[in-house]
């Protein structure tokens, strides 16, 4: 509830799309499947974001500190928000208020999924601080680009279809 007279304060009834736009590879196609639902998008960078005309598309540029792009997000995004994100710390603290997350590779984020995905990075992350693995990741493949526009439309349909009208 908000201060003013007990008031619960106004909610988006259109879902937005929030990207983690750091080395993000998939933003044309964000951008397409945004277009075709008429979905705003906006862009959260620390900086090299390239402007657009289009008024559906923003850009957010924050501070250079470490976690500054994950903050705004979380402080922005709401349920029932997409966020797209290789960032598992990000998509962690997204899922927790039910956003719908998803990876660049088209792999969900989930309340079910989340706890293994933080436990694997957590794992990955302390076998390259002893030297155990090198930490190269996969190489980003077509097949990704096409899972990932598949799963995005796929979630912004049913997060459209949960939005009630008034």
């Amino acid at each position: 509830m908000n201060a003013i007279e007990g008031q619960a304060p106004q909610e988006r009834i259109r879902p937005q799309i929030y990207v983690d736009a750091d080395a993000c590879p998939v933003k044309a196609e964000v951008e397409k499947v945004a277009e075709r639902h008429g979905v705003v998008v906006t862009y959260v960078s620390n900086g090299g974001l390239r402007p657009s005309r289009d008024p559906m598309i923003r850009n957010v540029v924050v501070s250079k500190g470490a976690d500054a792009a994950d903050d705004w997000i979380v402080e922005n995004a709401r349920a029932n928000d997409i966020v797209v994100t290789a960032d598992i710390p990000l998509a962690a603290r997204t899922v927790a208020f039910g956003a719908h997350v998803l990876g660049p590779t088209g792999r969900p984020f989930t309340p079910e999924t989340i706890g293994m995905a933080v436990a694997m990075r957590d794992l990955k992350q302390h076998l390259r601080e002893t030297g155990e693995s090198r930490g190269f990741n996969a190489s980003f493949t077509p097949k990704d680009r096409s899972q990932f526009l598949g799963e995005l439309d796929r979630i912004l349909r049913r997060a459209l279809k949960s939005v009630t009208p008034d």
